[in-house]
């Protein structure tokens, strides 16, 4: 099993009731990466009921999440052929830090789109060109950041060096870094992989979700996966963020909407 699998995987302890270990290995700063959160959630709801794949996972952040033993709770609210509807709790210190509504179907691997609009798959600079992480040592581990594989377009990272682009856009390559291929559990990582969009709007550190929405839309081909982060508004000290999910086959596999708040850090 990958190190991403072994991270979020569930024991099942009585009738839609799940454990898990929370891996302290996908947190930044303190706060587990929401991404990883509803990946273990949108495994527990699928083990609940008779399909294969999260196809829309609405999940409200209610407190951090740390590392450590948590408790999931699924309450299936609907099982039918095509979909099942679940009510899925996160429990850690006996209250509820993620809930989520969680809709789970099978979808075909080899389904072609019968349309697909503008635009296409946003282009970035082949990976050579991109922008990385420095390797993790023997002395010194980053948390999330060692736990995927990014790189990122150099046009978007202006923010890095104070000098944010002026619009909310980040742009990335995104694989698990022992380089298992991205199954449902690693689109749900991979769309709140991204440093959030507002840091190039001169915004600074930490911008906690409270909310975030994603559908899987087809099961990714092989390869890495390209990820175009954008949003429309910062106001009253919230932003909204959409991130698109790209497939090596050039078809969009995931998407997402999130609210978030502006950080405040220096």
């Amino acid at each position: 099993m990958s190190r991403f699998g072994r991270a979020t995987a569930i024991e099942r302890v009585g009738d839609g009731r799940y454990a898990i270990d929370l891996d302290a290995g996908f947190a930044i700063g303190a706060a587990l990466n929401g991404g990883y959160l509803m990946a273990v959630l949108d495994r527990a709801a699928v083990d609940a009921t008779p399909h294969q794949h999260p196809i829309s996972t609405a999940a409200t952040f209610l407190r951090v999440a740390k590392a450590g033993p948590a408790e999931i709770l699924v309450d299936t609210r609907k099982t039918g052929r095509t979909a099942a509807t679940s009510r899925v709790s996160l429990v850690q210190n006996e209250q509820v830090a993620v809930e989520a509504l969680i809709t789970t179907g099978t979808l075909d691997p080899a389904a072609e789109p019968d349309w697909a609009g503008e635009p296409p798959v946003p282009e970035l600079p082949p990976v050579e060109k991109c922008t990385g992480f420095q390797p993790v040592t023997e002395e010194r581990e980053r948390g999330f950041a060692d736990r995927v594989d990014m790189r990122f377009d150099p046009a978007t990272m202006g923010w890095l060096d104070g000098q944010p682009m002026g619009r909310p856009e980040l742009r990335a390559w995104f694989r698990l870094p022992d380089g298992e291929d991205a199954d449902a559990y690693a689109l749900a990582l991979a769309v709140d992989a991204l440093p959030p969009v507002a840091l190039n709007l001169g915004a600074k550190g930490w911008a906690p979700t409270v909310e975030l929405t994603w559908h899987m839309r087809a099961v990714p081909a092989p390869g890495p996966l390209a990820l175009h982060g954008t949003g429309r508004l910062l106001t009253g000290g919230w932003f909204d963020e959409e991130v698109e999910v790209w497939d090596s086959a050039g078809r969009l596999v995931a998407q997402s909407r999130q609210i978030a708040r502006v950080g405040r850090g220096g």
